[in-house]
C-alpha cells in the first residue's frame, strides 16, 4: 500500500517534471522572440521580459521535486559514497525526515502569507507595461515545495522498503 502511493507520488513529480520541460521550451522560444523583436525592430516589452523570468522560475520549481525523484540534487559525496548501501538508505531517511520534509514545510508555512497577501492586494508589477497577478508566480513555490515535500515522502517510503530488504 505504501509502495503504491509512493509510485503515485512519482507520477505527480514526472509530471512536475514535464510540465517543467514545457516551460522551459515556451522560455526558449520566448527568449528568440523577444532578442529578435529587440535587435531588428528595435521593439521590446517589459511583460515579455517579466514573463520570461517568471518562466525561468516555473521550471526551476517545478524541477525541484523531479531531481530530487532522480536522485539528481546536490549532495557532498565524500563519504557516501564509500558506505555501504544500508548506511545509505538511513542517511536517507534522516535526510528526509529532518531535513527535507521540514525545510519545505517552513516555506509552504511562511510563503502561505505572502502569495495570499499578493492575491489580496492585486499586486501588479511595480514596472509600467508589467505582467499583473504576481501572485501566480509566488503561488508556485507553495505549490513547488508541496510537491518536493511529497517526493520526499515517497522516497523516504522506497528507503525503508530497501532498508527491509537488506536485512
Amino acid at each position: 500500500m505504501m509502495l503504491k502511493l509512493s509510485y503515485w507520488i512519482d507520477e505527480l513529480s514526472k509530471w512536475a517534471g514535464a510540465l517543467g520541460a514545457i516551460a522551459t521550451m515556451a522560455l526558449a522560444l520566448l527568449i528568440v522572440y523577444d532578442a529578435s523583436m529587440r535587435y531588428i525592430f528595435n521593439e521590446g516589452s517589459v511583460a515579455l521580459q517579466e514573463l520570461e523570468w517568471h518562466l525561468f522560475d516555473i521550471l526551476f520549481l517545478l524541477g525541484l521535486s523531479y531531481a530530487l525523484k532522480h536522485n539528481k540534487h546536490v549532495r557532498v559525496d565524500l563519504f557516501y559514497v564509500r558506505m555501504s548501501a544500508k548506511f545509505k538508505e538511513i542517511v536517507q531517511i534522516i535526510t528526509m525526515i529532518f531535513f527535507v520534509i521540514p525545510l519545505g514545510l517552513l516555506v509552504v508555512w511562511f510563503s502561505w502569507d505572502f502569495v495570499l497577501q499578493s492575491f489580496l492586494q492585486g499586486e501588479m508589477s511595480p514596472d509600467p507595461g508589467g505582467l499583473c497577478c504576481r501572485y501566480i508566480i509566488k503561488s508556485f513555490v507553495i505549490i513547488s515545495f508541496i510537491l518536493l515535500i511529497l517526493q520526499a515522502i515517497s522516497e523516504t517510503i522506497k528507503a525503508f522498503y530497501r532498508l527491509g530488504e537488506l536485512k
